[in-house]
């Protein structure tokens, strides 16, 4: 071989090498989707280095590994028909959702204690979480207060799956750090749950029994019958009380109108009185001058005076001087009178 075939072959294997290294290189990336993360495992013996938790992307791990990965996007949980046990110690029927996500920082006691069958032992303990829940509501609350049911389920799952521990930096959170929750420092294996944070829950349809809607809407229909009887109370007591302001005024008005007719009956009467006291006093004012004018001083002539005036206002007496003028006619009052 000559010196130019030397050169030759050096070359080709100079450029074998490094297609080689290239393509080993290559290899030895693997890659992590945006929806996982993992841990490296060797391919060979199938240990697992929990050392390090790998988020999405690529990275370089070796020709002998490999990714053992978990989702790191919401969990989708889905209980329907769930059967729990009420305050007074019935059984209703709940359909509910809820979403959780693997928390980066304990994927490595994750994987230790469950490994990738982590999902049921999720699930099971959220349905025990439930169960445990529902006990201090009665079925009644399940349509009342369906609201703070929904929290209180929530609360429960979350604390379950997501222990007792506080977020880190939570107080630098707009909604702050859970209540009652322990920092970071202080928080031991057991205190982080079963190291899943659960971020939403849904309560579904509840089913209560029959016998218990039975119960409630006969309990609804007295209640509705104790508020008719109550505002049928408060109608005969406003009629009664409408009633007797009637008879008031009523009463009111006929004193007003008895007073008013006495008061006229009594100023008629002391009226005629003094008009009778002030014509009789006229009368003997008249009469005494009378008597003073033509002299008259004897009784008897007073009395005769007296008769005749008296005979002179009776309406059915006619005065005559004598027979021709009785004749001609009566000097005053009316032509059928007598005499």
């Amino acid at each position: 071989m000559g010196q130019g075939g030397a050169v030759s072959c050096v070359v080709t294997i100079a450029i074998g090498v490094v297609l080689l290294i290239i393509i080993l290189v290559a290899v030895s990336f693997q890659g992590v989707e945006y929806y996982e993360m993992g841990f490296v495992r060797r391919k060979t013996s199938g240990t697992v280095d929990t050392s390090i938790v790998y988020q999405a992307g690529h990275h370089y791990v070796g020709l002998d590994a490999e990714f053992k990965v978990f989702k790191a996007d919401a969990h989708m949980v889905s209980l329907e028909s769930i059967g729990v046990f009420t305050r007074d110690r019935l059984e209703v029927s709940l359909d509910c959702t809820f979403q959780y996500f693997l928390r980066p920082e304990d994927l490595k006691l994750l994987h230790d204690t469950y490994d990738l069958q982590y999902e049921d032992t999720l699930r099971n303990s959220a349905v025990d979480a439930l169960k445990g829940a529902t006990s201090a509501f009665s079925p009644r609350d399940f349509g009342s207060d369906r609201a703070l049911i929904e929290e209180t389920l929530f609360a429960a799952i979350r604390r379950r799956l997501g222990g007792t521990c506080c977020k880190p930096f939570c107080q630098d959170l707009p909604e702050g750090c859970e209540p009652g929750c322990k920092q970071p420092e202080d928080c031991t294996d057991e205190d982080k749950g079963l190291y899943a944070d659960v971020r939403y829950f849904q309560l579904g349809y509840v089913k209560i029994p029959e016998e218990v809607l039975g119960r409630n809407l006969q309990t609804l229909t007295q209640l509705e019958d104790g508020e008719r009887e109550i505002y049928r109370q408060q109608e005969q007591l406003v009629r009664k009380t409408t009633e007797e302001i009637v008879t008031n005024i009523e009463n009111a008005a006929e004193e007003i109108f008895q007073n008013a007719t006495a008061q006229a009956a009594l100023i008629g009467s002391r009226a005629q009185a003094d008009s009778r006291a002030k014509v009789e006093n006229s009368h003997s004012l008249g009469l005494a001058r009378i008597y003073s004018d033509l002299n008259i001083t004897e009784q008897d002539q007073k009395a005769s005076l007296n008769y005749i005036r008296t005979l002179r206002d009776h309406s059915t007496v006619f005065l005559t001087v004598n027979f021709n003028s009785l004749v001609t006619g009566p000097v005053y009052g009316s032509s059928n009178g007598g005499r």
